[in-house]
């Protein structure tokens, strides 16, 4: 008899997402299909759209950048949506200012572009961060600027304190203590693993001297972010992975005197006060706007506000309280899956438990004789099944590189310069899998959700032997 997760102590507490689930995400079981992507994307209820109808259809609204009662009635639902987002961080606006971007990696370019970088002013980052903070490493060498990484260890693919304080110690900040002497980037939840690093990080880099951003697009849909007690420079955000609508935007939150110090390399319609063409000069808005290029989505940003109202209503806590029970219960099944020879199904990557940790799950799977079953395969007939879940790398090369065991010296072969697909990539390497499976719970998940999964990968893979598998098609990116 197989455990039932809405057993598990406290789960009861959670019945409210049932509810809802039954409800406002009663779409999410049309066909029978299961959603494990949250990861990827949240999902909207069914009051969120009814509110983006309703608010279009009973009023107007046109450019904030002009001077009419339609600007004025844009602008003002955009202000309001800023102070939403401050509100719903406990950020005090005195401190905080919000810039809306197209998405998270919209705002780690903002940073990216802008800071201050230079052979005193390093850039460090994690292993496991995405690449959209990976990249923000192009500026920094650009800029003449240190780069280095704080490696993962062991099995539970986390970055030991020690080893952190020993690269922010190579690269001490410029101004001991004060910020401005360098930027540490790194995820509060890794979209990989789930590890959660901790946020008292941010305290140990300010001692050092660096400023920090903050990535918490995976953390924040299912955890307190409190900006009153954790006070990192910059945060990136991209709502649609907090609760599904509205998509295309994001946000950055800075603290207004490192915000005060970006010198960005352009600019553009909205965000400057003056400007000449024959006197070729221009004088940049001083406040959040002059960070946010050209006309903002003023339609959808009010969606926003409505967002984290619906989600505050249901409440963080009682999400991440429901994600983590179905976290632990599924960690639980997977891992003591085993084939009739003895041999685990399952190789969990990241922690085993629900400690420390969020609710993405990623794994590969094996046959009896401990051969990989292709994660593309895996793809192909869990979607056939009805299952949203994701395979591959998940934009975060570092933790792939730690979880398979990928050495420096491996990558830095020269034959790997010349390789022009994925699939030669890895044979370079000598992997016989190219990426991973995610599973992801999220806002509206459901007991019924983690135990379809499991029932599916029971069914399908326990004692399946390896070989005979139809083609697979090229993999076209990692």
């Amino acid at each position: 008899m197989r455990p039932d997760p809405t057993a598990l102590p406290g789960y009861a507490a959670t019945r409210r997402i049932d509810e809802l689930r039954a409800t406002e995400y009663r779409h999410l079981d049309t066909d029978g299909q299961v959603y494990l992507d949250y990861a990827g994307a949240g999902v909207a209820a069914q009051a969120q759209i009814r509110a983006h109808h309703d608010r279009l259809l009973t009023g107007l609204y046109g450019n904030p950048h002009s001077e009419n009662p339609t600007s004025a009635a844009a602008g003002s639902q955009v202000e309001s949506a800023r102070r939403a987002v401050l509100d719903f961080f406990r950020a005090d606006p005195a401190e905080y200012a919000v810039v809306f971007t197209p998405n998270a990696t919209g705002a780690c370019r903002l940073v990216g572009e802008a800071y201050d970088f230079g052979r005193a002013a390093p850039l460090v980052l994690t292993w496991d961060n995405h690449n959209s903070v990976n990249g923000i490493r192009e500026y920094a060498r650009t800029a003449g600027a240190p780069v280095r990484y704080v490696p993962l260890r062991g099995p539970d693919l986390r970055v030991a304190e020690s080893d952190l304080a020993t690269v922010l110690d190579a690269g001490r900040g410029r101004r001991w203590g004060r910020g401005g002497g360098g930027l540490f980037a790194y995820p509060a939840q890794s979209n990989f693993s789930g590890v959660q690093h901790p946020l008292s990080w941010v305290d140990l880099a300010h001692r050092h001297g660096y400023d920090v951003l903050l990535d918490a697009a995976a953390f924040a849909p299912t955890n307190r972010l409190d900006l009153s007690v954790v006070r990192p420079e910059f945060v990136c955000l991209s709502w649609y992975k907090l609760f599904g609508y509205p998509t295309g935007i994001g946000a950055l939150l800075a603290r207004r005197d490192a915000l005060a110090r970006l010198r960005r390399p352009w600019f553009a319609g909205g965000t400057i006060r003056a400007v000449s063409v024959q006197g070729d000069w221009h004088r940049p808005m001083d406040d959040e706007s002059g960070f946010e290029d050209g006309t903002v989505n003023f339609l959808s940003i009010p969606d926003v506000g409505f967002g984290l109202r619906w989600l505050d209503s249901i409440g963080v806590d009682l999400v991440h309280t429901r994600v983590g029970l179905l976290t632990e219960w599924l960690l639980g099944r997977l891992t003591a899956l085993r084939h009739g020879n003895g041999r685990p199904l399952v190789q969990v990557y990241g922690p085993t438990t629900a400690q420390g940790r969020g609710g993405t799950v990623t794994f590969n799977l094996r046959h009896p004789d401990g051969a990989w079953v292709d994660e593309r395969l895996v793809a192909r007939e869990s979607a056939a099944a009805g299952f949203s879940l994701r395979t591959g790398c998940f934009c975060n090369p570092g933790a792939g590189e730690g979880a398979f065991g990928i050495s420096g010296e491996s990558v830095r072969r020269r034959l790997l310069a010349h390789v022009d697909t994925i699939d030669t990539y890895l044979a370079a390497l000598r992997l016989p899998t190219g990426g991973a499976v995610r599973v992801s719970f999220g806002l509206a998940s459901t007991a019924a959700d983690a135990e379809r999964f499991v029932a599916f990968v029971e069914s399908t893979y326990l004692d399946r032997a390896a070989g005979g598998e139809p083609p697979l098609p090229p993999r076209l990116r990692c």
